[in-house]
C-alpha cells in the first residue's frame, strides 16, 4: 500500500488565526490544527470554532488536513469531535488513545473520517496490536513528549529511552498496513539535532515526522524524501530483475548485490512514493 506523502506534518495552534493563514502556504505534506496542548483553556472553544470554519471552507489546498480534539474525558472533547466530524477533515487525531475502545467510541460519532491515534502513555504501548487492528484507524503518530514524562524518562540524543515504545508501535502499524508517524524535535532551530533525529526516524521506518515550527519543514521534507541516488539504485534492480525475467535464467545484480523480489518490491514502492511527492508539490505551486 502506498500511503500519501506524510514527510513533514505540522502541528498549528487551533486558537491563532494568522498561522492558520500561513499554514495555506507552507510546503508541509499534512497540518495537524491543534486544539489540545497548543490551545490554552480559555481559548478552547473560540479554537474550535476557528478550526472548524477553516476545515469547512477548504483553504489548505492540497495539503492534508487534520484536527487533533481534546480527549473524550476532557470537558471540551465531546463538542470538538461533534465540530470536527461537521467539518469533515481529512482525519481526526485523538491524543492518548490506549485502547480500542477509543477509537470504537470516536468513530460512532466521526463516521467514515479517518481516525488517527496519538501513541503517547506507557498503556498505549502495550495496546498498540489492539489498536492498530481497530477498523477506521488509518494513521499512528508518536507523541514522545508525553511519553517520555509518563516513563520518568529523559530526552537524549538517540531516543534510547524510547526505543522499545517506538518499536512496539512501529510493529504494530506495520502488521496492520497502517501509516505512522515519528514524534517531535523540540529544539526547533537545531538543524544538526533534527536531521539525525529525522535519519534514525526513516531508518527505523516511519514514514514522516510531526514538527513543531515551519523552520523544520526543509529538513523533515529532504530526510524523508527519497534520495536521487536511492530513486536511480531503485530504477537499476527493477530493470535488472526484468532482464534477468526476460532471458530465463541467472541472477539479477546491482552495485554487487543481488536483486530479489523483495527488494524489486521495495523499489516500486519508492518510486511510487517519488511520484506521489511529486504530485504533492506540483498542486501546490
Amino acid at each position: 500500500m502506498i500511503h500519501r506523502p506524510r514527510r513533514s506534518v505540522l502541528y498549528m495552534p487551533g486558537s491563532k488565526s494568522r498561522a492558520l493563514d500561513k499554514a495555506a502556504t507552507l510546503p508541509a505534506d499534512a497540518l495537524i490544527l491543534d486544539l489540545e496542548d497548543a490551545v490554552t483553556p480559555a481559548e478552547k472553544s473560540a479554537a474550535r470554532d476557528l478550526v472548524a470554519e477553516r476545515v469547512k471552507a477548504r483553504p489548505f489546498g492540497p495539503r492534508e488536513v487534520i484536527i487533533r480534539i481534546n480527549g473524550a474525558d476532557t470537558e471540551w472533547g465531546a463538542a470538538d469531535l461533534a465540530a470536527a466530524a461537521a467539518a469533515k477533515p481529512d482525519a481526526i487525531l485523538l491524543p492518548k488513545v490506549e485502547s480500542p475502545d477509543d477509537i470504537a467510541a470516536a468513530r460512532a460519532v466521526a463516521g467514515d473520517i479517518p481516525i488517527w491515534a496519538m501513541m503517547e502513555t506507557p498503556l498505549g504501548m502495550l495496546n498498540a496490536a489492539q489498536i492498530a487492528g481497530t477498523t477506521g484507524l488509518t494513521c499512528m503518530v508518536m507523541g514522545t513528549n508525553d511519553l517520555v514524562k509518563d516513563l520518568h524518562a529523559c530526552h537524549v540524543a538517540g531516543r534510547e529511552p524510547l526505543l522499545a515504545a517506538l518499536g512496539l508501535a512501529m510493529l504494530a502499524a506495520r502488521a496492520n498496513n497502517l501509516a505512522i508517524i515519528d514524534g517531535v524535535y523540540n529544539a526547533f532551530k537545531d538543524d544538526e539535532g533534527l536531521r539525525a533525529e529525522c535519519q534514525q526516524g526513516r531508518a527505523m521506518g516511519f514514514d514522516g515526522k510531526t514538527l513543531i515550527h515551519p523552520a523544520q519543514l526543509a529538513v523533515a521534507n529532504d530526510v524523508f524524501g527519497p534520495s536521487v541516488e536511492a530513486l536511480d539504485e531503485a530504477h537499476a534492480q527493477i530493470a535488472a530483475h526484468e532482464q534477468v525475467a526476460e532471458t530465463g535464467g541467472g541472477v539479477a545484480v546491482v552495485n554487487g548485490r543481488i536483486v530479489e523480489n523483495l527488494h524489486v518490491e521495495n523499489a516500486k514502492r519508492l518510486l511510487a512514493e517519488a511520484e506521489a511527492i511529486a504530485a504533492l508539490e506540483a498542486a501546490a505551486r
